[in-house]
């Protein structure tokens, strides 16, 4: 029993949990382990930062400007885009979506979690570089998210049709979207708008991975710290601010995603205002730069920042809360293990 607690207080000082650390004491974990974290991380951030998600979704949307002080659009501001969405669509329509999300973000989590874990080893075994360098991690971080966002793409397409669709629904359910898209837009409408996708998944994720290591160096824990809770704290904050800092830099490909990803889509928008079609990402940039200004490249920013900084703080903290429970889980076993084998001799 002794053996066992003292792993428990042991492995909160094992080093970076993030990437592949040569250092960290206890057994190595596996791929199969990270992707298992990751998931279940994905999985738990999800239903909680949901609806920031839709608010986001809704307000990328509009054509018309949000503002509060000139309202043009049907949404103005985040409380009463949240008041009118509760009051017309009810509750749950802030969880719009949440099965094919609720997918994506399990899909996604363990694959970019695996890919990362993966490549950071891969640079340690392969390279003369460090591991745990900001540098390595802004590279390996945005690969990863690459990997994960052309495995995932359709899912997102799904969440992002279900969460920008009014009352008058026009997807029943996941099968219904499925085969209504298949049918009407074919199977290619799944990748719609995968290159802004990419273009801002690799410095995004890479971004969230660089900052994220630069600013848990900087919040080192003290020498005498044992434990995990102080670890995870630090890795909630260090993941907000990295979150927001990496949104802000690469919201405009967000907002272009999201407006490519709905074209074929416009019946179901009508109520909400003004619809446009864009023929490719080119096109999308200039009729919005036309029509709605600079300013429309950041539509939806704050209740994005809010999501990014809820969502990026959780993820990585709820990882390391798995990877934590998984280790420790393998050194007890081990070590009740060896225990039993001295018993037996």
């Amino acid at each position: 029993m002794y053996e066992g607690l003292e792993v428990l207080t042991s492995i909160g000082s094992c080093g970076d949990m993030v990437g592949f650390d040569p250092g960290a004491q206890g057994a190595a974990l596996c791929p199969e382990e990270a992707a298992l974290a990751g998931s279940a991380a994905g999985m738990v951030t999800r239903a909680l930062i949901s609806p920031f998600d839709v608010l986001k979704i809704r307000f990328q949307l509009q054509i018309e400007r949000v503002s509060s002080r000139r309202p043009e659009g049907k949404y103005r501001g985040l409380f009463q885009a949240s008041r009118c969405i509760y009051s017309e669509e009810g509750l749950s329509a802030f969880w719009k979506g949440h099965v094919p999300a609720q997918l994506l973000s399990i899909c996604y989590g363990a694959v970019q979690f695996a890919s990362f874990e993966f490549l950071t080893e891969t640079v340690h075994k392969s390279t003369l570089y460090d591991s745990q360098t900001a540098g390595v991690h802004f590279v390996c971080g945005g690969l990863a998210a690459c990997s994960a966002t052309v495995v995932c793409q359709p899912l997102d397409i799904l969440r992002t049709r279900f969460a920008a669709q009014g009352e008058t629904k026009v997807y029943r359910n996941l099968r219904h979207a499925v085969s209504t898209m298949c049918r009407s837009e074919g199977a290619l409408t799944f990748y719609r708008g995968l290159c802004p996708t990419l273009l801002a998944v690799f410095p995004y994720a890479g971004l969230q991975f660089f900052f994220f290591n630069v600013f848990k160096k900087l919040l080192a824990p003290p020498p005498k710290e044992t434990g995990n809770l102080g670890g995870h704290l630090r890795s909630l904050v260090c993941g907000s601010g990295a979150g927001m800092i990496s949104k802000t830099i690469t919201y405009p490909f967000d907002l272009f995603k999201k407006r490519l990803q709905v074209g074929g889509f416009e019946a179901a928008r009508a109520q909400f205002g003004q619809v446009r079609t864009y023929t490719g990402l080119v096109d999308c940039m200039v009729q919005i730069a036309k029509e709605e200004g600079a300013r429309g490249f950041f539509k939806g920013l704050s209740p994005s920042l809010v999501k990014a900084a809820l969502s990026t703080g959780f993820i990585f903290f709820w990882y390391e809360v798995f990877l934590n429970a998984m280790r420790d889980l393998k050194e007890i076993r081990r070590t009740n293990g060896l225990t039993k084998d001295l018993e037996e001799r």
